[in-house]
């Protein structure tokens, strides 16, 4: 099950609509989406979340690109709402070539090259598709300073758990009560 809401910061505070992702294709629909929500071209910030098994954070500040974090990419791929989240740059790929950027991967604090999984257990492929294991990071990815300004900084947000996540940025930025009028 998913939870999906908008977050547009006014003059007067936090206001919280509850959102459909139905129609939602692609990033650029998420982010016009949260434009339609602030006229005043605000901080808008999308939140999403599935059954305690990842999170998301879309931030949209007027006209600038989106940011993006996602506690845990390889969950997040199995879904189809994180798929919207997880484009080419964030997954640090040549949107050409699909290939892996690994430089460019923000993840989940291992040295370059250095896994943190067991050789051993690892199979080396994901048990549904087939593709190898490295093709989505497991782990967080995006921009882990995205509400540091507002509160929660990088430490705060890679600590979150999934199950209660929303709730406790909510509470950092002071939109708790917003945020559970639509859940």
């Amino acid at each position: 099950m998913y939870f999906a809401a908008l977050l547009a910061r006014t003059e007067d505070g936090w206001e919280a609509s509850d959102t459909e992702l139905d129609d939602v294709e692609t990033l650029s629909d998420l982010a016009e989406l949260a434009r339609e929500a602030s006229p005043e071209d605000d901080t808008v910030l999308v939140l999403i979340e599935q059954e305690d098994a990842w999170f998301g954070v879309v931030r949209i500040d007027g006209e600038d690109d989106p940011r993006i974090y996602v506690s845990d990419a390889a969950a997040a791929a199995r879904s189809s709402y994180g798929e919207i989240l997880l484009t080419a740059e964030l997954l640090g790929r040549d949107p050409d070539t699909d290939e892996p950027d690994l430089d460019a991967l923000d993840l989940d604090g291992t040295e370059d090259g250095e896994s943190d999984s067991d050789p051993d257990t690892d199979s080396g492929s994901d048990d549904d598709t087939g593709a190898p294991a490295d093709a989505v990071p497991h782990g967080p990815v995006g921009d882990p300073v995205i509400l540091d300004d507002l509160g929660v900084g990088e430490k705060e947000l890679r600590a979150l758990d999934a199950d209660d996540a929303l709730g406790a940025i909510a509470e950092a930025l002071g939109a708790s009560e917003v945020l559970e009028t639509v859940r």
